[in-house]
């Protein structure tokens, strides 16, 4: 049914109007004398229709419309004003206000009962359409959830095909996507490039899928033409993942080319210096460079934590961004924690190691 509030300060005209409602058969009639209570009641309620006149003493029809309005989810309600009074600026100020429509008194009933279901089929149509949108915002959120839900399976199976070839473990994938999000929130950085950075910074080595074993799974150093090799990493994953229309694969394929770029201009591939690296690429390289140094390999053994700490202040304006790890310092706590939750197989070999190569 229906909901009709009729707001008039003359007792006659109430229960005239509630009577005309009445005899809809879609209609109840809600009726006021007091303007004010009427307003709270439409405000605190969802009325189908508003009926007001104009001239009432404690709050006429031109400011119940205006208050009215002003109302969360008031905006579309049709208000239909009754008054006697043929002044046109009169009219125009309620259209302003916010009136749909209008009758002047004394009204026809059945001029009234037109006009009455004219307004309630406006507000039907509109309910309708609200429905509609509500539901279609939901098919579109679902169809999303689905498109996301693929896009982070493709991410799972290309981190697992990059595990695959890389002697390094998921272990250190998880960890260093964890320290970039840690330094990328310390950084205030929004909370989409948190969860952007955290689930693209995984694939930064994607490109070693296309280095050939003998040089990938070395056990020794690297000769100067291998590591030359090697280097080509960072532009084979660019060059997979760049034309992905994912806004997670476009922030991993600049990762993958930049994160071996150094503060200073001597890294590779493209020599950039200073801010020209972009941002992600400056902070997966020192949380890359700082798991790297605290894991285990068959050409070395760990770092402790302060040595690898060091390593990353001593190279501040150098091999990394200051700014960066000034923010991953400032997390060291939660680092170790990450460190910690998750582990690696551990190697046996006890050769030493000077740094980070790749």
């Amino acid at each position: 049914m229906n909901r009709i509030a009729i707001i008039d300060d003359s007792a006659i005209n109430l229960e005239l109007f509630k009577a005309w409602v009445t005899k809809l058969a879609d209609g109840v009639a809600l009726p006021f004398q007091d303007a004010p209570e009427g307003l709270r009641w439409c405000s605190e309620n969802q009325p189908d229709l508003v009926i007001v006149d104009y001239q009432m003493p404690a709050l006429n029809g031109l400011e119940f419309i205006s208050r009215f309005r002003d109302v969360p989810g008031r905006g579309e309600i049709p208000v239909l004003m009754i008054t006697a009074t043929g002044d046109k600026n009169v009219r125009y100020q309620a259209l302003d206000n916010g009136a749909t429509d209008f009758l002047t008194k004394p009204p026809d009933r059945r001029e009234f009962e037109a006009r009455v279901r004219i307004m309630l089929k406006l507000n039907a149509s509109r309910k309708q359409q609200a429905n509609y949108s509500a539901r279609l915002a939901e098919d579109i959120d679902r169809a999303t959830a689905d498109v996301r839900a693929r896009e982070e399976e493709l991410l799972t199976i290309l981190s697992v095909a990059a595990e695959y070839r890389d002697p390094e473990t998921s272990a250190h994938t998880k960890r260093m996507a964890l320290f970039a999000e840690l330094i990328a929130a310390e950084m205030g950085l929004p909370q989409d490039d948190l969860d952007l950075i955290l689930k693209a910074a995984p694939l930064h080595d994607i490109g070693k899928i296309g280095i050939a074993d003998v040089i990938l799974l070395k056990a020794g150093r690297l000769s100067p033409e291998e590591f030359a090799t090697m280097k080509t990493h960072a532009n084979l994953g660019y060059q997979l993942l760049k034309d992905s229309k994912s806004e997670i694969l476009k922030a991993a394929a600049q990762i993958a080319l930049s994160h071996h770029e150094k503060f200073d201009g001597s890294g590779y591939p493209g020599g950039l210096v200073g801010t020209a690296i972009p941002l992600f690429g400056r902070i997966v390289a020192v949380a890359d460079v700082f798991d790297a140094l605290l894991s285990a390999r068959p050409y070395k053994s760990p770092w402790l934590p302060e040595r690898a700490f060091a390593f990353l202040q001593n190279g501040a304006n150098g091999h990394f961004d200051s700014s960066c790890v000034a923010a991953f310092l400032a997390r060291r706590d939660e680092a170790l924690e990450i460190r910690a939750r998750f582990q690696d197989e551990q190697f046996t070999d006890d050769g030493d190691y000077d740094g980070p190569s790749l």
